[in-house]
């Protein structure tokens, strides 16, 4: 305690971070720790270590500076124009693609379910159709390929989806 009011030392951390390479155990947890905390599941320390360490990009920030050798690697979207650019390339997207990427860039180590993404790209309440997003995954994947960029969106058995990046190049925003 300070003479100020509780001491900062003394709140509980505001992140759960559970280890476990049982993804039954993955998604018990996510279902009993829902909406108390913000959760990360990592099927082992090596993949936390990965994660902890990776470069982050925060949201509304310029995008991060790319190392000099490899400026071809970066997925850049652009809101303004609902585009996503790598390199010299350059593809349209449409609202919904441009949602779900945004959403998935946001936080690009989290595992988001279905209904998440749903919720956050369809902005409706109750219509969590595993269907439409699983769509809507497929034709955003295929532009990316399109694109040539490293960045595709993955999914975790069990979990659900998360973006990924198989050359580690950082992702940008526009």
């Amino acid at each position: 305690m300070t003479p100020d009011g509780p001491d900062p030392a003394d709140e509980p951390f505001p992140l759960l971070i559970a280890v476990t390479s049982s993804p039954t155990e993955r998604i018990r947890l996510a279902e009993r720790l829902d909406g108390i905390a913000p959760l990360l599941l990592v099927a082992d320390l090596d993949e936390l270590r990965r994660l902890i360490t990776a470069p982050q990009q925060i949201p509304g920030e310029p995008p991060t500076a790319l190392p000099a050798e490899s400026p071809d690697n970066a997925l850049v979207i652009d809101s303004g124009r609902s585009t996503a650019r790598c390199g010299d390339r350059e593809i349209e997207l449409t609202r919904l693609e441009h949602d779900l990427l945004t959403c998935l860039t946001t936080e690009p180590v989290r595992v988001w379910s279905y209904a998440e993404l749903h919720r956050s790209v369809w902005r409706d309440e109750g219509r969590e159709r595993k269907a439409d997003v699983q769509s809507l995954v497929k034709r955003l994947r295929r532009k990316l390929h399109e694109l040539g960029t490293d960045a595709t969106i993955d999914a975790v058995r069990g979990v659900g989806l998360r973006l990924a990046d198989h050359q580690q190049p950082r992702l940008g925003r526009a």
